[in-house]
């Protein structure tokens, strides 16, 4: 990193229970960057004391509040102090790559427009499991101009806090909704071609990847109703179709004619549909159409949960998966 830069760029990390991952993470920020945060979200492993002795500041949340990794991420920000011009934000089981900082600083110094860069996030083990594999293709998006960006990310400070930070509220799609806030005030969002961080998501059984994408379905649901996005509405949309409505109304008919159930025969079509437009002939291809006709059950069951909480008045709490 370039001694002009050194000292401009303060980090924030996030974290519930990461242990060894945590260490990773907060070894990798290279020398010269800081000032560096840890924001702790209820760690029963010594998460905290891992950090103050890595030379982190370290804040923990007030468990009297809902945990959420908007929440984290603004109290993180807060605890920068002034001075900081760029803010990393980086998840506790995410390791930055060399070379990432540099780059993308030197892309904002040269780009005003643009108030948040982000890279190409990778699986540390992309061949552990069907679900690390399913995880690793979903971080690989086209670099270039884009909507938004994931948890991972180097933004303006001053852009940051201008728009409010991150909806505390939200238990899931915070960042999207952010960048969203960010290009309505004219700011432009920019995925760079360069690797950013490796990320260690620990996926190998059916029932994690299962509360994940019932997570995105309740995200959906929220950001649909709360905010009004398109993506979210769209998400929202599909998740209903395919997870909720066409296998409701395929069992209702049964009461008509045992030939209702016909209707399910559109979901491994869809299946075949998705795999022969990403390219049949890799295994790649059907792994992803399967689980993600599959996962439209789990998605509108994490719709139904949302709305369900919304109308009774229920707080909203962090759907884990690990």
């Amino acid at each position: 990193m370039s001694g002009d830069s050194a000292g401009r760029v303060g980090v924030v990390a996030i974290g519930r229970n990461e242990g060894a991952r945590l260490a990773a993470c907060l070894g990798a920020i290279p020398g010269g960057v800081g000032p560096v945060v840890y924001v702790d979200s209820g760690s029963t492993d010594g998460s905290p004391e891992l950090a103050r002795g890595m030379g982190a500041r370290v804040v923990v949340l007030d468990p009297a509040r809902p945990y959420t990794a908007a929440r984290a991420r603004n109290a993180g920000a807060a605890a920068l102090g002034d001075g900081v011009e760029f803010v990393q934000f980086v998840d506790g089981d995410c390791t930055l790559t060399e070379g990432w900082i540099a780059a993308s600083v030197a892309f904002l110094e040269a780009h005003p427009e643009v108030a948040v860069v982000c890279g190409r996030r990778r699986e540390r083990c992309p061949e552990a499991s069907v679900y690390t594999r399913l995880v690793d293709r979903e971080w690989d998006r086209p670099p270039g101009p884009t909507a938004a960006c994931g948890g991972d990310a180097l933004m303006r400070a001053g852009a940051f806090a201008a728009v409010g930070g991150f909806d505390e509220g939200l238990i899931a799609g915070e960042e999207p909704e952010l960048c969203g806030r960010l290009r309505a005030a004219g700011w432009q969002i920019h995925r760079l071609a360069e690797e950013m961080t490796v990320h260690d998501i620990a996926m190998t059984r059916f029932g994690q990847w299962w509360r994940r994408s019932r997570r995105g379905g309740f995200a959906a649901a929220q950001g649909a109703a709360r905010h009004h996005r398109a993506d979210a509405r769209a998400q929202r949309r599909r998740a209903l179709l395919w997870g909720l409505e066409l296998p409701a109304v395929a069992l209702a008919g049964l009461a008509v004619s045992p030939w209702a159930l016909l209707l399910l025969l559109a979901l491994p079509a869809q299946v075949v549909r998705l795999a022969l437009r990403e390219g049949a002939g890799r295994r790649a291809s059907w792994e992803w159409a399967l689980f993600t006709t599959l996962g439209k059950t789990a998605e509108a069951l994490g719709v139904v949960e949302y709305h369900t909480r919304r109308l009774t008045g229920r707080v909203a709490r962090l759907i884990e998966y690990r």
